[in-house]
Parts: structure tokens; sequence; C-alpha cells
């Protein structure tokens, strides 16, 4: 089902595809067809390289600092070869023919663009009830550890990818939670980084308070490394103007990173109600204290009027920031504002609202207060920024923040929509603040992975992977492996 929905847009143009060493990127191509065209069907993959062209150009980034590793991109980022859809039909036609800068950086380092991952349509900002990892083009993303369980999104389709082995890597987007959600419930890590660090020219937008790609892997390092190549400055994204001199060698000095004697705020309240991933994230905490961390108790609850702000943030941004990128696509589309999207989806509703709405579209197309909307970004910054992770890091002298990312994936329901449950995960709080967070696996629940968030202060990139990566190695857990079938109980 979910190939029927991919136009011949979609398939149009792959002839500029550079590719990894041919038996890598042969062997992650024979992955895609085995276990995404056919068999499980995970949904994760929109549209993928020709083996041909892909053995063709085995060698061209051999000597470059990545070496020629595969790299699966979320459908919101542009790449010459393919359309970049957000998911929607509407933007089926959106072939630009042009590299967003990040893309182009990943190129330059040597990392390969393998193909285009599905993603829950429009980043997941059209309806209150949707589905995460469904889209019009792709379909529903399937996670491979349980294939009629949710992937979360919206990064959804580079989550289970990177999860089922199709690439090296793969690059997601985050607003809040889109990377880290995905890579906790996929069993991956994720790592969304300080907002301006990562040009955002040419992804299809939410908000440009609060957006940013970042890397998905099977461990820090490689996240690290991806991060390396795609990290900079871009002059048309005024928000990474600091990023070149906060830029480091992110993945150098992951393997003698030290958590002994750092001090790290437990952010209790974030843990949940669900006893069972409690009991894995005091392992964690057990672990860390062997690693020489000094875990702190944190007593937080964030104020009800930070969700309600970002929101109405969101809201906001939404009409202007997505209604600028259309309107500057070069691309023959048939949308050139977040009106003309309402109305396509009217326009297509068997196709595209199907399983759910867009009262989120038509709210976003309805905020127009510019003073309001100031005064809730304001807001919202000071209670996630100054008053939320700066605060409580300086007041109780700790460097990083922990809690559990999300709980375990939940069934997928196309009828009824996501169901999160047990009160699980701060997230937001780095997402609002624009801070960066990590999340790295720490066991599973029932064969379901669950993820360990870290979090610290604006530009704390490079302490936070590393922290990531000290943790990595002092985790006791056992990780569950991906199953591709429906869930079970482990025996």
């Amino acid at each position: 089902m979910r190939k029927a929905f991919v136009t011949a847009a979609l398939l149009a143009c792959s002839a500029s595809l550079q590719a990894a060493p041919a038996a890598d990127a042969d062997a992650d191509l024979a992955r895609i067809a085995a276990l995404d065209d056919a068999g499980p069907q995970l949904g994760a993959v929109i549209v993928h390289a020709d083996p041909q062209a892909a053995k063709a150009a085995a060698q061209a980034a051999a000597t470059l600092p990545l070496a020629g590793r595969t790299v699966l991109v979320k459908d919101n980022i542009e790449t010459r070869e393919w359309p970049t859809t957000a998911g929607s039909l509407a933007l089926a036609a959106n072939a630009t023919g042009r590299d967003a800068p990040l893309i182009a950086r990943l190129r330059a380092a040597g990392g390969v663009v393998l193909g285009k991952t599905n993603l829950s349509e429009w980043a997941n900002i059209r309806s209150s009830n949707s589905t995460s990892g469904w889209s019009a083009v792709g379909g529903l993303t399937r996670n491979p550890y349980a294939t009629d369980r949710n992937a979360c999104g919206s990064s959804s389709g580079s989550g289970a990818s990177v999860a089922a082995g199709f690439a090296w890597a793969a690059i997601g987007t985050e607003t809040d939670g889109s990377i880290t959600c995905p890579a906790s419930l996929n069993g991956i890590v994720g790592f969304k980084p300080t907002v301006g660090m990562v040009s955002r020219t040419f992804v299809v937008p939410i908000s440009h308070s609060q957006d940013t790609a970042g890397p998905m892997a099977r461990n820090v390092q490689d996240a690290a490394l991806l991060l390396d190549a795609i990290a900079g400055s871009d002059p048309a994204d005024p928000a990474t103007a600091a990023a070149d001199a906060h830029k480091v060698g992110f993945a150098a000095g992951l393997a003698g990173a030290s958590l002994k004697g750092v001090r790290i705020g437990v952010l209790r309240k974030a843990v949940g109600t669900d006893p069972k991933v409690a009991a894995l994230f005091e392992q964690a905490l057990a672990d860390l204290r062997k690693a020489g961390a000094v875990p702190v108790e944190i007593d937080f609850e964030p104020d009800e009027a930070l969700g309600r702000d970002e929101f109405a943030v969101l809201l906001y941004e939404l009409r202007a920031d997505l209604g600028a990128y259309l309107k500057a696509s070069p691309a023959d589309i048939p949308i050139r504002s977040l009106a003309d999207a309402i109305a396509f989806d009217k326009a297509h509703a068997a196709e595209e609202m199907r399983w759910f709405g867009q009262d989120v579209f038509e709210q976003a197309e309805a905020a127009t207060d510019t003073a309001a909307y100031e005064k809730v970004r304001a807001n919202s910054l000071r209670l996630a920024g100054t008053e939320g992770i700066d605060r409580l890091l300086k007041e109780n002298d700790v460097r990083f923040l922990i809690a559990p990312t999300a709980g375990p994936a939940w069934t997928s329901d196309l009828v009824n929509g996501d169901h999160f449950s047990g009160s699980i995960g701060a997230g937001n709080l780095a997402a609002i603040a624009g801070y960066p967070h990590l999340t790295v696996p720490m066991g599973a629940v029932e064969g379901l992975p669950v993820g360990l968030s870290i979090m610290g202060p604006q530009w704390s990139d490079a302490e936070v992977l590393k922290a990531g990566a000290a943790y990595e190695r002092a985790r006791s857990a056992k990780l569950a492996e991906p199953t591709f079938k429906p869930w079970a109980p482990v025996p």
C-alpha cells in the first residue's frame, strides 16, 4: 500500500547519487529491499538509490572523513536527487534539484545520501489526533522491534531505518521530540543539537525558534561523527551565526570521556508512573554511580504555561515559516501557503484525511496576533531556559539533567491515533529552550526499547555527547534486538 502513494515525481531523478563503498551500499540496499520493500514492509524508506548507480559511484568518497558511510535523510530535508515531500501529496512534485546546506556538508565530508525516509506528515503538526509515523506519501512506519507498534514521530522512518540496519546512520529533524522519541522507541541514539548548530535552510519548517536537524545512529560515536559533518554556520540561516565558534570535533575524546565526579541532576517527576520504566531508570542511575557520577535528586515540575505557550508559538511560526518555504520553492507545486495546504487536503480528503484531520493547521492559519505571539514566545523561552534548565543546573550545581526519554512503544492505531502513557520525559524543556538533548538506549520493557535523556545548557553539545558515551560504556542493561514481527511477550 505504501508504494502506491509514491508518484512518478518521487522516482524521477537519481542519476547524480554519490554512493558508499560498494559492499556497504549494496548490503544496505539489499536489506531495504528485503525488509522495507518486501518482508515486513516497515514503511521506513520512501525512495532509495538504484543499486547500479550506487555501485558505479562506490569509491567516490572513500578518502573523505566519512569514507562513504551511507546515510538516509528524512523527507522534509532537500536533496538534489528526489522531491522533498514532508509526507504530503501536495509536495509530491517538490523536486528542487538542490541540496540543503546540511546535505552539502554531508557529501563534502564523504557521506552518501542513500535515500529518503518516511515521517509523520508535515512533521506531525497537522492534527491533534494523528498517528505518528503516518504520511499520505509513505503510509505507516512500523517499529522493527514490534511491527504492530509505533515508531514515534516525526522522524519515524529515520529511527526505524537505523534500527533495521538500512544505513550507517540517518538524519532526523526535531521541533519537540521528533528526533528523541523515535530514537528512544527504536532503540537507537538520537541527538537534538542546540538550535543553530545545524542549518535549517531548505528544510520544510514548523518553527524557526525550535526546529533543528540532528543525527540518529546506533551509538554515540557514530552520532557525533555525523554531527561533525553536518554542523556549521550558514549565512542564509541567522540562527547559525555562532555555530562555527561552537563547532568542535564532536567525536574526538568520546572514547576516554569520564563521568567521575560529575554531578547530574535527576528529574525525578519526569520518570513517570510506569514501574518497569522506573526500574530501568534506577539501573541506569546505578550504572552512572559506578562510572563515578554523582546523581542529584531534583524536585521540579514545569509550569503549566510552558506547554500552552509553546503551542501558541508553534501555531504562529508555522503559518509564516511554512508559507515562506512554499512560496520560495523553485519546483512546480500546487501550494504556496498554509492556506493552500489546507485547501489541498480538503480537495484530496480521501487520501490525506482518512485517518485524521487538520485542526492544528486551521488553528495556525488563524494565529495572526503578533503581540500575543511575542509575549508567549518570551514566556516559554524563560520557563524552559533561564527559569528552567539554566536555573536547575545552577541551583543544584549539576552539569546535566537526566530522565527517561519516553515509555515503550504503543500499539499503532490509525483509527484512534496515538496514545502516550506514563507522563514520562522532560524533553520539551530542551526543545523549547533550544538546548542539546541526547537519548541513549538504557534497556527494554518486554522487548520494547526505552532511552535515557541527557540534557545540557546551550552550546554544550560536545559535553552532552561525552556524557552519553561514558554512560553507554557503563550501561549494564541488556538491549533488545529487532524482531521484525508483531509484538509478543518475552519468554
